[in-house]
């Protein structure tokens, strides 16, 4: 499929440094299906439309906050398969949510435990001057 020259289109270091990707890894969210097919300029050169960018920021953001890279793949078959898949898409989406909840929780106790530590290691310090 031919890219118009009257859209916006990045090149693949162009896209993949707007998303925060090296483009290694970008070519491998395209190897791993997580990416459709995207448009090649007359040249045959990979182009990334203003959709393509949007859909890689949701993948960044999805890996960003833990979701396996198999739940990535449903989703983007999901995705692919159109309206018919509405509840399934949101159903994984619910899923994951529920984990970084979760995973949110676990963070917070963490950093209750760094917290404190500051504060004996501040007062330790404050003891000794």
């Amino acid at each position: 499929m031919d890219i118009s020259t009257r859209e916006m289109s990045l090149t693949v270091g162009e896209a993949a440094e707007r998303v925060g990707l090296t483009t290694y890894t970008l070519r491998w969210y395209e190897q791993e299906g997580l990416v459709a097919p995207v448009g090649r300029d007359s040249g045959g050169r990979r182009r990334y439309t203003e959709s393509d960018v949007n859909w890689l920021f949701l993948l960044t953001r999805l890996r960003r906050t833990g979701m396996p890279v198999r739940d990535m793949r449903r989703y983007a078959e999901l995705a692919r398969q159109g309206d018919r898949t509405l509840g399934a898409r949101r159903a994984l989406f619910e899923a994951h949510r529920t984990r970084v909840l979760a995973r949110m929780a676990e963070l917070e106790e963490d950093l209750k435990v760094l917290d404190h530590k500051i504060d004996a290691y501040r007062r330790a310090e404050e003891e000794l001057s």
